[in-house]
């Protein structure tokens, strides 16, 4: 395993979820565009992983780890002003799963975000939207009565499970803010 290549991959994640937690906390987020300093972080971890794609292919788990692993896919996840490297990690990380190297999981919400991204329905049911209430719900699925077929394939809960969990969250969320 390559420890430092796996320490870089996890420091950038962390300075991802670090940057959104205190533009959160801050209220500056959500925004109606997005936010500078959110892009910038995107932008720079981005490079970083257009790098490693350059030097080593996909970073799957026998080069850094499970966790770091999560790490890059994060990053591809958040690549959304780099849509040529999100493609780029789509096809690596689909063929890194089907040589075990990485999670099927992570393909999918890779190629959902993209999907969705180009204004195309997902095929997992990875992405979500708030309808008027503000109120969680998929964006557009492909043959949505297959979809729960192809999360169980990957691992994934039913769509109807995960959407109960995001309303739950979001229920917990309204709650903790009414309270203050």
């Amino acid at each position: 395993m390559n420890q430092q290549l796996a320490d870089q991959l996890t420091a950038l994640a962390e300075e991802d979820q670090n940057t959104l937690a205190a533009l959160t906390e801050r209220g500056e987020l959500p925004a109606p565009d997005y936010h500078p300093q959110m892009r910038a972080v995107h932008e720079r971890n981005a490079d970083a992983l257009q790098r490693i794609l350059d030097e080593h292919g996909w970073p799957g788990v026998s080069l850094v780890g499970e966790r770091a692993g999560e790490a890059a896919w994060l990053i591809a996840q958040h690549a959304v002003s780099r849509q040529d490297l999100m493609q780029r990690c789509a096809a690596a990380l689909e063929e890194a799963a089907s040589a075990g190297e990485a999670p099927g999981w992570q393909s999918a919400y890779l190629r959902d975000r993209l999907s969705v991204l180009n204004g195309e329905p997902q095929r997992y049911g990875t992405q979500f939207d708030m309808d008027e209430e503000g109120w969680p719900v998929p964006c557009p699925i492909a043959d949505p009565t297959m979809v729960n077929l192809r999360r169980w394939a990957l691992g994934l809960d039913s769509l109807e499970d995960r959407v109960e969990k995001l309303r739950e969250r979001e229920r917990e969320r309204r709650a903790r803010s009414d309270a203050s």
